[in-house]
């Protein structure tokens, strides 16, 4: 890759949907063409009036920088187990094949379920209760207020992106009763980029979609499918929401998932929050019906979501179902 910044995306390759319609019950055909438009093309867009408050926001950027300025002794402290993805990660943990590992560190949580959950005792993955620092009570505020707004703009975007893909609405929001939902509070440093180090490396994301809140900073790019490389720049009041593997998977490849990457060529620290809208862990992901057709067959064997994300995490991180029973 070059270290020169790539030109910022127009609103025509990554465009600006606004969600009013979706979130107060007004019409919604307009809205939905226009995503079903930009994931078919970049799998890419912003979302404006999403109905996240600037409160909430601030306070978990807030929360998010105040955590990582803490010594490194501290952090590791709430180390993350690899099995039930909750706690902090450090630097070096992800690493994209051909790649250098990631020069950003993470403190992550979940969907917090009580220990005595059935899934929890069965130790099955990626369900667990979160692991909140008894001495950093405002890291669990801010964190459980911007991730319960979040999960429920998800929500609603699941509505949409059924009328898109002219679906029941209630499609996928029937197997989000005890969702694998990711949230990420990201740490970069300030980096020199190069061809094989960045903060994230090019990648595709594994699952449904993904929101993230990123600061002013910068730093997301993205690769059309041209193979030109494109800045997403933040802009004040919208969240990026992308299209994961699995998702492009169930729509037969009528969806796409971009490679993307992070580089934080500021000098300054840079923070974002994506959460990574999964659904159920037996959700079953075969072709939709309105996404194959005789001469369009079904291109991937249906298999179980959380059995496809175990499978893709081992791709690129420590993280071995086996761990659990010792852990």
């Amino acid at each position: 890759m070059t270290t020169e910044a790539p030109r910022a995306a127009d609103r025509d390759e990554v465009p600006v949907l606004d969600l009013t319609p979706l979130l107060n019950g007004g019409p919604t055909g307009e809205l939905a063409r226009a995503l079903d438009r930009a994931c078919r093309e970049t799998g890419f867009f912003y979302v404006a009036n999403h109905g996240i408050s600037d409160s909430v926001l601030n306070a978990v950027f807030g929360a998010t920088r105040r955590y990582f300025a803490l010594p490194d002794s501290q952090r590791k402290d709430d180390l993350m187990h690899p099995f039930f993805r909750r706690g902090y990660m450090p630097m070096g943990t992800t690493r994209q094949p051909g790649y250098e590992a990631d020069l950003k560190e993470s403190y992550e949580v979940g969907i917090d379920l009580p220990i005595d959950d059935p899934d929890v005792v069965a130790r099955r993955p990626l369900h667990a209760p979160n692991q909140w620092p008894a001495r950093l009570p405002w890291l669990r505020e801010a964190a459980e207020a911007y991730f319960n707004q979040c999960r429920r703009l998800g929500d609603s975007l699941t509505r949409l992106i059924a009328r898109a893909l002219d679906i029941d609405e209630g499609f996928f929001l029937q197997h989000a009763m005890k969702p694998m939902v990711q949230m990420r509070m990201f740490h970069y440093p300030p980096q020199a980029p190069t061809d094989t180090a960045q903060g994230a490396a090019p990648h595709t994301d594994f699952g449904f979609i993904t929101l993230l809140a990123q600061d002013p900073i910068g730093g997301l790019e993205l690769r059309k499918r041209d193979g030109e490389w494109v800045a997403a720049p933040y802009i004040d009041g919208t969240l990026v929401v992308n299209i994961g593997d699995l998702f492009q998977r169930w729509t037969n490849d009528r969806y796409v998932s971009n490679f993307h990457r992070v580089t934080n060529r500021s000098g300054r620290e840079r923070y974002s929050i994506p959460m990574f809208y999964h659904l159920d862990y037996d959700t079953p992901v075969a072709c939709l019906p309105t996404c194959c057709s005789g001469e369009n067959p079904p291109r991937y064997e249906p298999i179980a979501y959380g059995d496809y994300l175990l499978r893709r995490f081992r791709t690129v991180q420590n993280f071995r179902p086996e761990e659990a029973a010792a852990a």
